[in-house]
């Protein structure tokens, strides 16, 4: 006998407190907006979609850079969106991370499937809970922005100081390095945790994934759907604690059995790569995306290799091409899976011929002889290397998201071909205390593969990044080019400065790190001349567009003397526009973001500009549509009213030093 509940999930009537799960039971549509497309979206959204699609339960707490997840997770259920099992998920908001990760905790014991989001501080303080659950094997993912721990002072950007603290909890460790593989591995995460029965976190960088805008394939509900398995998630409903189904769980242990009952567990560790192994397979079977629980890229007879995870993974990828080009044999390891380690899966994917490794970590462990992605690496190869041994450096890259480009990947390439490399290094700082750093050719750069790389200057607040991710979404969902954008804010957020970093490619766009050579930089205060090198990173022929409050015949002489002698020595194209006098007039008030939107539009030539201009519109009145028409038709004036009011600057005529 059964009975059918809302959403047709089938409930069992012995025992009567079990629901199980029946994929062909739940055909729900793919999600909204993305019509067959793929969407526009960072990587905390792309993870918190697959979790909140999967998950009956998600207790929250905000932490930078984590906060959105769950976020979306609580405007999804607001709007009555359905997961996967036609219900709609309960968002509950603790009063602390660890309250959370006791909410989680108590929930997955009842037979729910849950989930939540952090990272950093309040990842440590879901410590306790992390070991209950995992010693209790208990399906789980925890989804992680990854982010730096308070030490000597504290940080809110990324690194992997965090995950790293957590690894003797039991909880197997799953990176991503984009948003697209924070979606993915959010998905594989969790089929794996089922059927596993291990817990896991779904591990992706904090600020440089999880607030890059790329395009994200989204996964279909029948999809995901096809990737959970049923049985499994039936089995986690009948270990539930429930008084019709009593048993003993959480008991407190003696000498006698305690050492034996603990090492019980090892044969689910020892089974889970092989099941994450085939759950990959699956995936790509059904989105054709290909993934290894180690995955090598490079030269088939490799001599030197990179072993890396996580976001930096990027621009190790641009150099190993560069050089294999050039006749080099290079390649690197991407680590997925690090915990548990498989050192089968790991020795499969290192090419024999391999001479020098070098195993870059972004976190610091003082006082260890290396850092732990090092440490395993030298464990592994030292278990089951069958030829010459290779020589194996490690060194620590992008510590409270520090930057690690293109030319500091070669740097540590560069290393490995030395008579004697360097071991324990840093990359990407100057080290003059205790000289670690190695040196990097700070003018070396990749960044022509992209046809528009630009730079956008604002205020914390003033609606520049709000235009410029409605700009990625225009370009993105309108033409087939790739799209990136990443946001460099400041600590103190609201009021500072934040820069956006813009990238348009014909070709896939893996460039983790900021933007160095551009060819279109945008201020959008006039002031910050004055305060910052807004040309530090433009190319010659570079386009500048300056929101000033001077007239296009005066503005020569209001700019610094270093802004004018940059401008003739990279040939710079000048455009201008008096952006607060057309807010002004529009009944825009203080918000200039809109226009400066279609300035960009106009001049950058990244799509025909009237074709542009309907789409910013369209973006207009679906963000501001809620507060109104009034104000949605204010947006209008002051878009076609922008071009009115652009001019650019024939400064052939000037002199640099000239100032009123």
């Amino acid at each position: 006998m059964e009975t059918k509940l809302p959403g047709s999930v089938t409930r069992q009537s012995i025992p009567k407190n079990i629901q199980t799960f029946s994929p062909s039971d739940q055909v729900i549509p793919v999600r909204t907006g993305t019509g067959g497309r793929a969407d526009i979206m960072d990587g905390n959204e792309a993870a918190a979609y697959i979790a909140y699609k999967t998950s009956e339960v998600c207790a929250i707490y905000p932490i930078t850079p984590s906060s959105t997840m769950g976020e979306w997770a609580d405007e999804w259920s607001s709007n009555n969106i359905k997961n996967i099992f036609g219900e709609i998920p309960k968002i509950i908001e603790m009063q602390s991370e660890a309250g959370a990760a006791g909410a989680i905790h108590g929930a997955l014991q009842g037979g729910a499937l849950a989930s939540t989001f952090t990272c950093s501080q309040g990842l440590l303080l879901m410590i306790p809970n992390m070991y209950k659950i995992a010693g209790e094997l208990t399906p789980a993912v925890f989804h992680i922005a990854a982010r730096a721990i308070a030490t000597h002072a504290l940080s809110i950007f990324g690194d992997h100081s965090d995950v790293m603290a957590t690894r003797s909890t039991g909880f197997a460790q799953l990176f991503g390095s984009n948003p697209q593989q924070a979606m993915d591995m959010a998905l594989m995460a969790t089929a794996t945790t089922l059927k596993s029965k291990i817990p896991f976190l779904n591990i992706f960088d904090g600020f440089r994934t999880s607030h890059e805008l790329n395009r994200v394939s989204v996964i279909p509900d029948e999809v995901i759907l096809s990737m959970i398995d049923e049985q499994a998630i039936n089995e986690h409903r009948h270990r539930a604690l429930n008084p019709a189904n009593p048993f003993v769980r959480g008991t407190a242990q003696n000498p006698d059995v305690f050492f034996q009952s603990r090492e019980a567990c090892n044969k689910y560790y020892k089974h889970l790569p092989e099941i994450m192994e085939e759950t990959m397979k699956k995936f790509e079977r059904l989105t054709g995306r290909s993934y290894k629980l180690f995955d090598y890229y490079g030269h088939p007879e490799a001599e030197h290799i990179i072993i890396i995870m996580g976001s930096g993974y990027g621009p190790v990828h641009e150099v190993t091409d560069y050089l294999n080009d050039r006749g080099e044999k290079a390649g690197y390891i991407n680590v997925h899976l690090f915990r548990p380690f498989s050192i089968k899966h790991f020795m499969d994917a290192i090419p024999p011929t391999v001479k020098r490794i070098a195993v870059l970590d972004r976190c610091k462990e003082p006082g260890a002889i290396g850092e732990p992605l090092y440490m395993d690496v030298i464990n592994a190869l030292h278990n089951d290397w069958e030829y010459k041994m290779p020589k194996v450096i490690g060194g620590r890259y992008g510590l409270a998201s520090k930057e690690f480009n293109a030319g500091m990947a070669k740097a540590v390439f560069d290393e490995l071909k030395k008579v004697t490399p360097k071991n324990n290094f840093t990359i990407g700082i100057d080290d003059d205390v205790t000289h670690t750093s190695l040196d990097w050719d700070k003018e070396f750069s990749l960044e022509h593969q992209h046809y528009f790389r630009g730079l956008f200057f604002g205020l914390g607040a003033d609606g520049t990044v709000s235009a410029n991710k409605n700009t990625i979404k225009i370009v993105g969902e309108i033409t087939e080019n790739y799209v990136q954008g990443y946001f460099v804010y400041d600590s103190k957020k609201s009021g500072s400065l934040t820069v956006s970093h813009l990238r348009f490619s014909e070709n896939p766009i893996r460039s983790t790190y900021l933007i160095n050579s551009a060819n279109f930089i945008a201020c959008h205060h006039f002031n910050y001349l004055k305060k910052y090198d807004v040309f530090k990173d433009a190319e010659e022929g570079a386009t500048f567009l300056l929101n000033t409050p001077y007239s296009t015949e005066e503005v020569w002489l209001h700019l610094p003397k270093h802004v004018q002698e940059e401008i003739f020595r990279k040939k710079i194209k000048f455009y201008v526009i008096n952006a607060s006098k057309v807010a002004k007039e529009t009944g825009m008030g203080s918000r200039i973001n809109s226009i400066l939107q279609t300035c960009f539009f106009a001049i950058s030539g990244v799509m025909p500009k009237e074709e542009a201009i309907r789409y910013i519109k369209e973006a207009i009145k679906k963000t501001y549509g809620r507060k109104g028409e009034e104000v949605v038709q204010k947006n209008f004036k002051a878009v076609d009213q922008t071009l009115e009011n652009l001019f650019q600057v024939d400064y052939s005529n000037y002199k640099t030093g000239e100032t009123e």
